[in-house]
């Protein structure tokens, strides 16, 4: 069984940034593609971005040239930097690896 556990989100200003982590644990048989969602309240949860295990990224087109994903996998360990961040972005970011979801954490854009 595999745990995932998000960190790195709070309440930052417009403009500002941050860099949310995924740690994951337990039975990792093989490197699986790790994706980060999100979910605003009274919306749909959405693909932000994803990254295969060979490091071959994928983007939402809004998101593109503000968020940067990456993965350190000899940390197991997956990242989501986002950079000038607004307002629209606040909602609960989700790591999702291997069928398993985290429990999410919250960004908050607001000044």
């Amino acid at each position: 069984q595999v745990q995932l556990v998000e960190s790195g989100g709070g309440l930052v200003q417009p403009g500002g940034s941050l860099r949310l982590s995924c740690a994951v644990s337990g039975s990792i048989v093989s490197i699986n593609t790790m994706g980060w969602y999100r979910q605003a309240p009274g919306k749909q949860r959405e693909l932000v971005a994803s990254i295969t295990s060979g490091g071959t990224t994928m983007y939402a087109d809004s998101l593109k040239g503000r968020f940067t994903i990456s993965r350190d996998n000899a940390k197991n360990t997956g990242y989501l930097q986002m950079n000038k961040l607004k307002p629209d972005d606040t909602a609960v970011y989700y790591c999702h690896y291997a069928n398993t979801w985290g429990k999410g954490t919250l960004v908050t854009v607001s000044s």
